[in-house]
């Protein structure tokens, strides 16, 4: 087995690969399929509670008030997704799995508020926290370098074939 780096800013190749960005992407594609209703219905709930509003000028669920609630949903979604096993679904569905980069195990609290708020912030500059991977000797996102976890492929489960099942 090869020996892992305690220094995160000098890794050594994990044996597990960096999966490819289209790879990843699908895997966010399929996330946002799922938060996007958690969305709705904290707008719903904002909206039953705060009340309707009469002009579309004047929105019943304050900005700040919306914003933070998204925020707390997606700590919530990804924080139990990657303290759990590191893999929110999409990740399971393409065999991405988020590790802390240090320890090669799941990532810490701190870990994955850092990452959160960097890969909003990488997306919001126009993805340029998401295009650096194509920069970085590691192929590394801006959020896993501050927020010192990475992603890996997982290895393809081996298929059981059915003279191995049990009668």
């Amino acid at each position: 087995k090869q020996a892992m780096s305690a220094d995160p800013n000098n890794i050594q190749q994990s044996p597990l690969p960096t999966p490819p960005l289209w790879r990843h992407a699908l895997a966010m594609i399929y996330d946002t399929f799922l938060i996007i209703p958690l969305f709705m219905a904290s707008t719903a709930f904002w909206v039953a509670f705060l009340g309707p509003t009469n002009d579309i000028k004047d929105p019943s669920v304050p900005h700040l008030l919306q914003w933070c609630s998204w925020l707390a949903i997606l700590m919530g979604f990804f924080g139990l997704c990657w303290r759990r096993g590191g893999q929110t679904l999409g990740m399971q569905a393409w065999r991405i799995k988020l590790i802390s980069a240090k320890e090669f195990a799941p990532p810490t609290w701190h870990q994955i508020t850092l990452r959160v708020l960097a890969a909003f912030v990488s997306a919001a500059i126009l993805g340029v926290g998401y295009l650096w991977r194509f920069a970085h000797p590691k192929r590394l996102y801006w959020h896993d370098n501050i927020s010192k976890t990475r992603l890996v492929l997982l290895p393809k489960k081996e298929r059981r074939s059915s003279s191995s099942l049990p009668k």
